[in-house]
């Protein structure tokens, strides 16, 4: 049986995912008033990745029988320097997404939540890719920022991107 402790990180999570889908979203919204499709599609799609988390995460709440709260959703950041800024705070939060996570793994294996500790592996396994990819998208958005003929090739690599919800992409 989930603990209340455990039941009110992950409503907590539910409300980081859902920021996290706006804050991708804003980020998104940048990327498509410079005319770089291509990366605001990226950032379109990691934002209905976030929802999809949230999903699960509401989903394994009711399963279990836990209470589900709604929280709060603070207005993310939508005023960017420049490209390099955005995929370098993209990194930085999925950074905190893992940090999130594991503080509810932590807990929910302190308590001998099983069950909650199993359901969590998924998504340990997606935040390492997560943080992989974000790392290896800032060192290329680097390399590429000063050279539009390489952004546009870069605008046009994420431009293939596309949600697939069965897959957790």
């Amino acid at each position: 049986m989930i603990s209340t402790k455990v039941a009110e990180l992950l409503n907590q999570q539910i409300t980081n995912e859902q920021f996290a889908a706006q804050y991708y979203l804003a980020m998104s919204a940048w990327f498509y008033a410079r005319d770089l499709d291509g990366i605001g599609n990226y950032f379109r799609v990691q934002s209905k990745e976030e929802l999809m988390h949230a999903d699960k995460i509401f989903d394994y709440l009711n399963d279990v029988g836990a209470a589900i709260e709604m929280g709060t959703i603070e207005k993310p950041p939508h005023e960017f320097v420049n490209a390099v800024e955005i995929f370098e705070k993209a990194f930085a939060h999925e950074k905190l997404v893992t940090k999130s996570i594991f503080n509810i793994l932590k807990n929910a294996n302190d308590e001998g939540d099983f069950a909650t500790v199993t359901f969590l592996q998924w998504f340990v396994t997606e935040q390492i890719e997560e943080e992989a990819n974000a790392s290896q998208l800032v060192s290329k958005i680097k390399m590429v920022s000063d050279n539009p003929s390489a952004l546009y090739l870069f605008d046009q690599e994420l431009a293939q991107r596309t949600f697939q919800p069965e897959a957790g992409n």
